[in-house]
């Protein structure tokens, strides 16, 4: 895992000191900026060449239908796909004429750098134009998490040696198509959509302009409009034009040597499906105006205060690796990016950074993103659940349609429908309600949201465990079973009692009955009776949990441990992914893991297993997981912490936080893993940190691997905040305000008391056996200064 050498390993930023145009693809990923409402892609400012141009608004989507060999009852009939809206990040310059184009001329220099402090992406170019006349381009770019509509450019350019005309077009251009044709072979990549947008007008005059367009099947209307302040010498000269598709304001000027020409664009954009286009025109033109009044500078000044606020308490300082330093960072940042102002709308999979899944949100959110954010950022967790909550209409049809009471999730959804079309995957992977169900509980337990907790997450409860109750049935032997059921293992679906969604299900009904208990007459108004709050804590106790006794293993699912063993030696290691080479008839019925499953069920209900399990469970699919997704590293580094396997912890925490900036997969084209990134700080901080939240205490267990020789962290515990510093031999932990909270290290109890660290020694690693990966499979080994 090795990090393009164009990037250099800096704490606070990711800078490319080199363009290398067959990495334009991932680096526009990488260097995509977002507020969670809006999406920049980091395509150069010239617009060409580029990997795959991309600007995306949270929500918006187009509709097509889904199509199938064979129709079934129940299946979804139409899927969505996120819309690439009009592009205003395009500035175009001629150099007497000669367009700036990194292709032709003499580049002496190109460097990009990520600001983490600053939420910017900055660009430095010095360039000759094949006439022989080198100029210097200076851009710095935002997306304003303050000002929820607006990005914005900062774009100078200056001769270098000679004086030199030249021409400025600024521009919103809408594509003609939609993103890049699909090969078919990856359901990562996203569908291709002709022409979803179809103009309703367009306006320019002076240094504005707007576009105004509509999908042609969702209906969902969208504005965009941009704004000039420019600043040059005299005879500097502004014209705007438009047309359906495109708008453009065009700057003319003659500069001497010495001389700059500043151009600031100010881009707004708004969509609704309900309001109407004039509506939407006021609202951008509102924006923009206050953006204006705001200026660059300003709206500079107030993106440095945010992430200031934000790095004060999320910043996770690891010591002894820097390239994780960096990546952890670069994982935080491009969360809060997802998350910060989605309010009310879905965090996709790949966030805003590009098309890949087709834009949708997955259980990922819940149970990856969710967990950082709810320690973040947790206004931004509390926001995600209540677009759950808002969407529970369509979850309880969709229950009822699959002839089920309460509420079923989707499994891939942008505005809440179910958008699966393979329903072993998609349908039959109810674990994503339980999930959904984990975050509640974990949010109110962090932040002591009351309202939150006895309004929206009352009623999610509530729905998720009456779906539970109807779909489990009890044995003749008394327990409670749910059959027919994909865990979050898909090479293993369609199977009963998934041990990971049976006891993700049971915390369901229990925190369910538990919390109709304290909020009674909230309870009484979702017809919750006493009746039914004992049979959800009947079903909980009875819950199935399937153990080889032969083995003295956890079965992922009834029967699997019996299944033959895939012959991973005999599999190449160009045929991974398994799914793209194997038919799902052969995945399904061997023993072969995609991605942590009764792992991922030891590090969210870690109270279900003892010790011995423990170890035992993590040591039999280790040799069996193949980590076919981003999801799994995470996972597995935090139960290997748990476990004793500190290095291997650290080979595995450094595979999900480098997991973009090295393309692991090799599809960050198609944007972020989001879930990856925001595993990665929960196998620093639940992993390394030995973080658990129980149901009444805060917990910790750290242990660093040898070359890491210092962690820290900060953690909320109900709006109070108790930071964490580990070292080799001891931990400290100090409450930073309030009244004082006990927590427990390694067992023992101690009381926090508001600004008086306290330093407990570090037990002694446990002697562990050593695990082994399917072959060819193992993480690589992390290989540091002093290690």
């Amino acid at each position: 895992m090795t990090k393009h050498p164009a990037f250099r390993g800096e704490p606070w930023s990711l800078r490319e000191q080199e363009l290398d145009l067959g990495m334009l693809a991932q680096t526009e990923s990488l260097f995509a900026l977002s507020n969670g409402h809006l999406g920049w892609r980091g395509n150069l400012d010239e617009g060409e060449p580029n990997g795959l141009p991309g600007t995306y608004l949270n929500g918006l989507y187009e509709e097509h239908p889904l199509a199938y060999a064979e129709s079934g009852y129940g299946f979804p009939e139409s899927g969505e796909t996120i819309v690439n809206v009009a592009d205003g990040k395009l500035i175009r310059l001629l150099v007497d004429d000669e367009p700036f184009d990194v292709r032709y001329g003499t580049l002496r220099k190109h460097e990009r750098t990520l600001d983490f402090k600053t939420g910017t992406l900055q660009r430095t170019v010095d360039w000759v134009s094949p006439a022989g006349r080198a100029v210097r381009v200076s851009s710095g770019r935002l997306v304003s998490f303050r000002q929820r509509a607006i990005a914005a450019v900062c774009y100078e350019v200056e001769p270098v040696d000679d004086a030199a005309s030249f021409v400025i077009q600024s521009e919103l251009v809408v594509a003609a198509a939609e993103q890049l044709p699909a090969t078919g072979s990856d359901p990562r990549e996203a569908s291709l959509l002709a022409v979803p947008l179809q103009s309703l007008g367009h306006v320019s005059h002076g240094g504005h302009a707007m576009l105004l367009h509509e999908t042609l099947h969702s209906r969902q209307r969208v504005a965009v409009g941009m704004r000039h302040v420019v600043s040059g010498p005299d005879g500097t000269h502004l014209a705007s034009e438009s047309r359906s598709n495109l708008a453009r304001i065009t700057i003319t000027a003659s500069l001497q040597p010495g001389q700059k020409l500043r151009l600031v664009k100010l881009v707004g954009y708004g969509w609704s499906g309900a309001r109407s286009m004039e509506a939407l025109r006021d609202q951008v033109d509102g924006a923009l105006t206050a953006a204006v009044e705001t200026g660059f500078d300003g709206l500079l000044a107030e993106q440095k205060k945010f992430l200031a606020d934000f790095w004060a308490h999320a910043d996770v300082v690891l010591d002894g690796d820097p390239e994780v330093q960096q990546a952890l960072r670069f994982g935080l940042f491009h969360v809060l990016q997802a998350g910060a102002r989605a309010e009310a709308r879905a965090i996709g999979a790949k966030g805003l950074t590009g098309p890949g899944y087709d834009g949708h949100a997955f259980w990922d959110t819940e149970t990856f993103v969710l967990p950082l954010l709810t320690a973040t950022l947790p206004d931004a967790a509390a926001d995600a659940l209540r677009w759950r909550w808002s969407t529970l209409p369509q979850a309880t049809e969709r229950a009822r349609q699959l002839g089920l009471r309460g509420a079923s999730f989707p499994w891939r959804t942008i505005s809440g429908a179910e958008c699966s079309a393979y329903w072993p995957a998609g349908t039959a992977a109810l674990h994503v309600n339980a999930d959904i169900a984990d975050a509640v509980v974990r949010y109110v337990h962090a932040t002591g949201d009351a309202e939150f907790e006895s309004g929206p997450g009352l009623e999610l409860l509530v729905q998720t465990a009456r779906l539970w109750e109807s779909v489990g049935h009890y044995s003749v032997g008394g327990q409670f079973r749910i059959d027919g059921v994909t865990g979050p293992d898909e090479y293993s679906a369609v199977a009963d009692n998934n041990v990971y969604t049976n006891l993700m299900a049971q915390h369901n009904l229990r925190c369910a009955a538990d919390l109709a208990d304290r909020y009674p007459d909230q309870a009484t108004a979702l017809g919750v009776s006493a009746d039914e709050r004992t049979a959800w804590r009947h079903a909980a106790d009875a819950m199935a949990v399937p153990f080889d006794e032969e083995l003295g293993v956890h079965q992922q699912a009834e029967g699997f441990t019996k299944h033959q063993v895939w012959d991973f030696r005999r599999t190449g290691d160009w045929q991974y992914p398994l799914l793209q080479h194997f038919p799902y008839f052969d995945l399904y019925r061997k023993q072969v893991v995609k991605q942590a499953d009764l792992v991922l069920a030891m590090q969210l209900r870690p109270m279900a297993f003892t010790d011995e399990q423990r170890a035992g469970n993590f040591a039999y699919y280790e040799q069996l997981t193949v980590r076919d997704s981003s999801l799994s590293a995470a996972t597995q580094s935090v139960v290997a912490a748990q476990t004793g396997h500190l290095e291997l912890a650290h080979d595995y925490l450094a595979e999900s936080a480098l997991i973009d900036l090295t393309d692991y997969e090799h599809n960050v084209r198609d944007g972020l893993h989001l879930a990856a990134l925001a595993g990665a700080w929960m196998a620093a901080v639940y992993g390394l940190g030995g973080l658990h939240i129980g149901d009444d205490k805060v917990m910790f267990s750290p242990r660093l691997p040898p070359a890491i020789s210092r962690l820290r962290f900060t953690i909320p515990v109900r709006r109070k905040h108790i930071r964490v510093d580990i070292a080799a031999e001891a931990a400290t932990y100090t409450l930073e305000s309030g009244p004082a909270v006990t927590i427990t290290h390694h067992g023992e109890d101690v009381t926090l008391h508001s600004g008086k660290p306290v330093t407990r020694p570090l037990p002694p690693p446990p002697a562990v056996s050593p695990v082994s990966q399917p072959y060819g499979r193992a993480p690589a080994r992390r290989r540091v200064p002093g290690s």
